[in-house]
């Protein structure tokens, strides 16, 4: 099986055979030596500042959003959201679980936030702004840079969930100004999933610190705390952490993030090279290198990858909702190679012939 899914993805033979080892025991010297060292590198990854602290979650990526607004934020609080699609959405829901109060962004589907659509959102009192980078249902990848300058300006905490779009894109923690940056095992990582991960800069810890969260699980006091030796609260996916070590250390020596970036842009760009003949749509304006989004003007989205699933053995990622029909994605990180986009095209030419696309 293929997979160019968005996560789960296909990983490297270093993880899967780190993930058919043994569970080892974890209150021990050795493995908090390897959360340390797992800490140590994704700080140097998105460049964060020393004082920042990197804290790992049992959980999925929607753990570590919900952590972040349970623990940064009150009901005193004014944020705002950027509401672009499934994902974007989802900070919205946590807000009204947690009463916390907020107003929402609402770019058309497909388009990036712009500096006008942020101006009258100036001099207003909003103290924290939302966003998952790269809005995976649509594939819409956001500007950090703006959405940084524009939270520095208005003394505002900036809050990324970089899930799909770490080692994906450029990021920079210091450079755009971000206090939080969350991502998760299963997307460039490649890891399995069950592990998201939460940077948080000085501005945010001392948020975490001010607070009282009404949490024993997703309490980030009691995360940092323990995460000083290297350990966790409560007993952690030991397996899925080992995995992350071995995959952030072969990133490392391969040449960083950088290195991990280029390959999957490249991966992308042959892609979108060899999809230019085929009845497809790209839907954003402004991609990730993370996935391609494609509308098929002659066919239904879900039947291609009904079809491709039972009758090729490839995934590709479909959408739900209103969006099931008309778009899915196709993943460009994981243990992919070009090989394996010209295996996808040769079968995308298959479904044609047979007028199926």
């Amino acid at each position: 099986m293929l997979n160019f899914t968005v996560g789960p993805v296909m990983a490297d033979d270093e993880v899967l055979a780190v993930g058919g080892e043994q569970v080892p025991y974890f209150r021990t010297q050795e493995f908090s030596n390897v959360m340390l060292e797992n800490e140590a590198l994704m700080k140097e990854f998105v460049n964060a500042p020393y004082e920042a602290k990197a804290v790992f979650l049992t959980g999925s990526g929607t753990a570590s959003m919900e952590a972040v607004v349970m623990n940064l934020f009150t009901e005193k609080d004014k944020l705002l959201v950027i509401d672009g699609g499934s994902f974007g959405h989802r900070f919205t829901q946590l807000c009204d679980i947690h009463k916390i109060p907020y107003e929402a962004i609402k770019p058309e589907r497909g388009c990036a936030v712009s500096a006008e659509m942020l101006a009258p959102y100036r001099g207003k009192g909003f103290t924290g702004l939302l966003v998952n980078i790269h809005e995976t249902s649509t594939g819409v990848h956001y500007d950090p840079q703006l959405l940084g300058d524009f939270c520095c300006e208005e003394n505002m905490l900036f809050v990324i969930d970089a899930i799909s779009s770490f080692l994906a894109d450029p990021l920079d923690m210091q450079e755009v100004g971000a206090d939080v940056i969350i991502t998760g095992s299963q997307k460039v990582l490649a890891c399995a999933p069950g592990i998201s991960i939460i940077v948080l800069g000085e501005k945010a810890l001392k948020r975490v610190q001010t607070n009282e969260s009404k949490t024993m699980y997703l309490d980030l006091k009691d995360a940092l705390k323990n995460a000083e030796r290297g350990q966790t609260p409560f007993t952690p996916a030991v397996g899925i952490l080992r995995q992350i070590n071995a995959r952030l250390r072969r990133i490392k020596l391969n040449g960083g993030a950088s290195t991990e970036i280029a390959k999957i842009k490249a991966q992308a760009e042959d892609f979108r090279s060899k999809i230019k003949d085929l009845p497809f749509e790209i839907v954003s304006e402004s991609m990730s290198n993370a996935l391609t989004p494609l509308h098929p003007t002659t066919a239904s989205a879900y039947d291609i990858f009904l079809e491709l699933k039972d009758h090729y053995g490839i995934w590709i990622c479909p959408n739900g909702g209103d969006m099931k029909e008309t778009i899915f994605r196709v993943g460009h990180f994981g243990a992919q190679t070009t090989a394996h986009n010209d295996t996808l095209i040769l079968a995308l030419r298959d479904l044609q012939k047979k007028g199926l696309l």
